[in-house]
């Protein structure tokens, strides 16, 4: 079985078999060209192992209008009521996960979709400021034997963020701190963010340049500078907050680059490194 090689010059495949998480919202991920599921596939043959955690932010607010039902965000999270909580696991792992799922399989992939619930995958707790935003959850614990298990069957594993307690209650999680707990748990040390923008972007001599590097605290003084501005601060914010636990440094690139999962796992300098402080 032919294999990839990465940065460090180990196999990546049959006999190394490395695990990478993945993370993408639902819009992004519904907006990818077919060549991206090859890519993902192409990966997976070679004994890669994908993990995918996915978001849906778009597709809940569609639904959530059309069926009535108020909804707010507060400093960023969505007020998740029962009602709103309903259709978050709706969307979540049912509608977006299961069209990730058969578009990696059109593509002669093999994939298995899931949610923070099955099994007690993803295992939440209120956050501090629950009285607030209702039933958001923060993450506790990942069950990572049911994803190395889903792997070792051959199939990747595709996350919908919605956690759960040891009573039972239900938690809307954010897809970003899902994705990097799950790597975590996983001993991942890197993490890729499928994005729709190419990297973070400077003004460098009045053009815009993707920064091939920037640690947690570079990014703070971009936003504060006025130089990281408008819909990529929450992109970027977004990336940062995957960095936790074992996580060492994040990777965002642009979906629509050619393979570019293969090339970021072979060392290819795309997009830009988050790395720590």
């Amino acid at each position: 079985m032919k294999t990839l090689e990465n940065e460090q010059g180990s196999p990546i495949g049959a006999d190394g078999q490395q695990t990478f998480v993945m993370k993408c919202g639902g819009s992004t991920l519904a907006a990818l060209p077919d060549s991206f599921f090859e890519d993902l596939k192409q990966l997976q043959q070679q004994g890669v192992q994908p993990v995918i955690v996915h978001g849906g932010g778009p597709a809940i607010s569609d639904n959530l209008a059309k069926l009535g039902i108020e909804t707010e965000f507060v400093n960023g999270l969505r007020k998740t009521t029962e009602d709103v909580l309903d259709v978050v696991e709706m969307v979540l792992a049912g509608t977006i996960n299961k069209q990730i799922v058969r578009r990696i399989q059109s593509t002669g992939g093999r994939a298995l979709g899931l949610s923070g619930v099955d099994g007690g995958l993803i295992q939440a707790e209120p956050v501090a400021n629950a009285a607030e935003v209702g039933h958001v959850g923060d993450v506790t614990y990942v069950e990572s034997a049911i994803v190395k298990g889903i792997t070792a069957m051959g199939y990747m594993p595709v996350i919908a963020p919605v956690g759960v307690d040891a009573a039972g209650q239900r938690y809307n999680i954010n897809a970003d701190t899902a994705a990097g707990a799950v790597a975590s748990h996983l001993g991942v040390e890197r993490m890729i963010v499928v994005t729709d923008v190419p990297g973070i972007l400077k003004a460098v001599d009045g053009e815009k340049q993707v920064l091939p590097s920037v640690t947690v605290q570079q990014i703070e003084d971009m936003i504060a500078s006025g130089d990281i501005y408008g819909g990529m601060i929450p992109k970027v914010r977004a990336a940062v907050s995957c960095i936790q636990g074992d996580v060492q440094e994040v990777v965002i690139v642009d979906g629509s680059e050619p393979r570019v999962l293969s090339r970021v796992l072979q060392g290819e300098v795309l997009g830009t490194r988050i790395v720590r402080d």
